[in-house]
């Protein structure tokens, strides 16, 4: 499975030291709820990721809060892209088997 979407970034309250996400839009939220994928911790699915230049592995997890899944924006990526709170950030994600 592979989306292209764009959505805002976002720190999580309870961590702001070093939380930052991207909300996974509803649309491609429920395509991966429904890929049949082995269990793994928090109903997280695998992804490649790229924003901008950057392309990296990480997992998506599944939001109660939002509703959706969420991905992890790591501090490496969001200094290289000059990602800022708030900001939309243009993603392309794409499920990778292990």
């Amino acid at each position: 499975m592979r989306a292209s979407f764009t959505a805002p970034l976002w720190q999580w309250e309870a961590r702001t030291e070093s939380w930052w996400f991207v909300t996974v839009p509803a649309d491609v939220s429920d395509d991966l709820a429904d890929l049949p994928l082995p269990p793994r911790g928090f109903g997280s699915v695998r992804v490649r990721v790229t924003v901008g230049s950057t392309t990296w592995q990480t997992s998506v997890f599944p939001s109660d809060r939002e509703s959706a899944y969420v991905l992890p924006m790591k501090k490496a990526v969001r200094t290289k892209e000059s990602l800022e709170a708030g900001e939309p950030v243009a993603v392309t994600l794409e499920t990778v088997d292990l």
